[in-house]
């Protein structure tokens, strides 16, 4: 009876002044990589170049970090250079891309890492070194141990706007001209066809209207920004190279045929053999017969003055120019094997010259 009598004691006392059952501590768990070192490199060396500018030249892969709580977590790959990843402010001035939720890889494309190599100061030719740590995010951060990958950048070519070169040959209209392109700064070339005429003026604008500069003539071989001044012009008709210096405010147009010339070519290095020009596919070509052994250059009105050749990675490029100068690294062009060619040459875009060879 008293034991009856004492739980409904401790019953009433329940009620009135309330029972609260003791709170279980919860303890935050430490987030970390599987080993403190689970990042890794498809390489750890890489050496740059523009052919591998749109090929993927390093993925940089790593583990999932387990939270407490089951929710997505974010992912950053830091980079840094090592001088920077010691001391008090270690990794504070680290690149930091942010990969995403729940991704466990980073892909580099070449000229991407190109530009990011540049940024963290490497020069163009020259070997450096990135550190590279992946950090993990959810209620914590976590990181991995870092790794070194060694990489070589290259120096890309410089981009220059273009100038557009509308002219009575196309109804002096600045939306639908031609354009030059500038392989070197403020020196621009390019090709227009101008068929047969009452007369070959043109000028240089630096839009596709009349609104903002155009160049004219200024007399003896000179150009102004004068827009009342009248129109440069072309000795003659035909597939023209015309170009504009807007160091020394100079411009030059030379009419051209194409031809090749060498002794993988039927008339050897004596005798060219003429390209004919398509106006509709805007083109110029030949088909005949070629030899391995042996190469050739495409080369203007006959002569040794605008000739084209490959460079280092097999792209045409001039040898021979008046406008940027001589370069002595142009190689000679081949072709795979004996045979007859179609050989096309296309030049109505500065900012892609290029060549084909078509074997019949």
């Amino acid at each position: 009876m008293k034991k009856i009598l004492t739980l409904a004691i401790l019953l009433v006392a329940c009620i009135a002044y309330g029972c609260k059952k003791e709170a279980s501590l919860t303890v935050l768990k430490t987030a970390s990589f599987a080993d403190g070192s689970s990042l890794s490199a498809s390489a750890t060396s890489v050496v740059l170049a523009k052919n591998n500018d749109t090929t993927s030249v390093v993925t940089f892969s790593w583990p999932a970090v387990k939270y407490t709580i089951k929710a997505s977590v974010t992912y950053t790959l830091q980079i840094d250079v090592p001088a920077d990843t010691v001391g008090a402010n270690a990794w504070a001035n680290a690149k930091k891309i942010t990969v995403g939720n729940d991704v466990l890889s980073k892909s580099y494309l070449g000229r991407d890492l190109n530009t990011l190599a540049a940024d963290m100061g490497i020069a163009p030719g020259t070997e450096g070194t990135l550190v590279v740590r992946v950090q993990s995010y959810q209620d914590q951060y976590a990181y991995s141990a870092p790794i070194v990958i060694k990489v070589t950048p290259y120096q890309p070519k410089a981009t220059y706007p273009l100038l557009y070169i509308p002219g009575n040959y196309q109804g002096w209209s600045p939306g639908t001209a031609p354009t030059a392109a500038a392989l070197k700064p403020k020196i621009y070339e390019g090709y227009v066809y101008m068929p047969a005429a009452d007369n070959y003026y043109f000028k240089f604008t630096s839009a596709q209207d009349w609104d903002h500069i155009n160049y004219g003539d200024a007399g003896n071989g000179t150009i102004t920004t004068d827009g009342l001044a009248g129109g440069l012009v072309s000795p003659g008709p035909g597939y023209v190279q015309v170009s504009i210096n807007l160091n020394n405010n100079t411009w030059s147009a030379v009419p051209t045929t194409w031809s090749i010339l060498g002794d993988a070519s039927p008339g050897g290095w004596s005798t060219d053999t003429q390209l004919a020009y398509d106006p509709a596919k805007q083109v110029w070509s030949v088909t005949c017969d070629m030899k391995k052994d042996g190469s050739f250059k495409f080369r203007a009105n006959n002569n040794w003055v605008i000739d084209f050749g490959v460079n280092a990675d097999g792209n045409l490029a001039y040898a021979d120019n008046p406008v940027f100068g001589y370069d002595g690294s142009v190689q000679n062009i081949t072709v795979p094997s004996d045979g007859n060619y179609t050989i096309t040459l296309d030049l109505h875009d500065p900012s892609n010259y290029n060549y084909k060879l078509k074997k019949n």
